[in-house]
């Protein structure tokens, strides 16, 4: 199944629903969604947004990056969150050719997981206390957005092989997310061979790492976030079916 929505502008506007769990429930469809940056939306594009009915828009990115970008359109009765997950920034089109590009790009979420914890915590609180459809996104759609909804799908009991698989479907819009960033940037050069992928192995090696730290993801959440098993109750009768 192709979970992208088609927009003109968005390249990786994806339903989180429809996954099944190690219950044998499934995750609603038209719940939440995952995307890259919604200050892209415009005309059309705007248009099938608002018809979704989603009443709240979590925004990853830094403060700086909504201030030079820009964020999601306003509407009437829709709630914007900013929580910049990511407390060290780095330029992916630096990145040295050289390293082990997915082991490199798992270490970032490693800091991710250790640095956000607060904003991380807020984001799944927010999610599990809104029935209305919600969506997160950053700037792709795939780092700080595979990386937050690799932690909803776990906590819901989706099993690894298949969060693995959600956090791959990224690969579907790396041409298109590459064409932005080379339009956006006419005057350099792309040193990565690896921007805008998203192969399992990444998400492999995060949660690998997070159960070799905490344990489980589970502890990892319940541990260094600070949830709660009422919270994670929540998410799951607000999510599954």
């Amino acid at each position: 199944m192709n979970r992208h929505m088609d927009f003109e502008r968005l390249h990786n506007f994806r339903d989180l629903g429809g996954y099944r769990t190690q219950d044998g429930r499934t995750v609603r469809w038209g719940r939440l969604y995952r995307s890259d940056s919604l200050a892209k939306l415009r005309g059309a594009d705007l248009d099938r947004f608002r018809a979704l009915g989603i009443r709240t828009v979590i925004d990853l990115r830094y403060p700086w990056e909504i201030e030079a970008k820009g964020r999601v359109p306003d509407s009437d009765g829709l709630v914007y969150v900013n929580l910049s997950v990511e407390h060290r920034p780095y330029d992916q089109a630096e990145i040295d050719p050289a390293l082990d590009p997915w082991r490199f790009l798992a270490d970032r979420y490693a800091e991710v997981a250790l640095d956000g914890a607060v904003e991380l915590r807020q984001a799944l609180e927010t999610i599990a206390a809104e029935e209305s459809p919600q969506v997160f996104h950053c700037a792709s759609g795939k780092d700080r957005t595979g990386l937050l909804a690799g932690l909803v799908l776990v906590l819901l009991g989706v099993g690894e092989d298949v969060v693995v698989e959600d956090f791959a479907l990224t690969e579907l819009a790396t041409e298109r997310l590459l064409a932005d960033w080379q339009a956006a940037n006419p005057d350099r050069t792309m040193k990565w061979p690896g921007y805008g992928r998203a192969p399992q192995e990444v998400m492999r090696h995060f949660l690998a790492d997070l159960k070799a730290e905490y344990g489980s993801v589970h502890a990892y959440a319940t541990g260094h976030l600070g949830i709660d098993e009422a919270l994670i109750g929540r998410l799951r009768e607000r999510l599954l079916v």
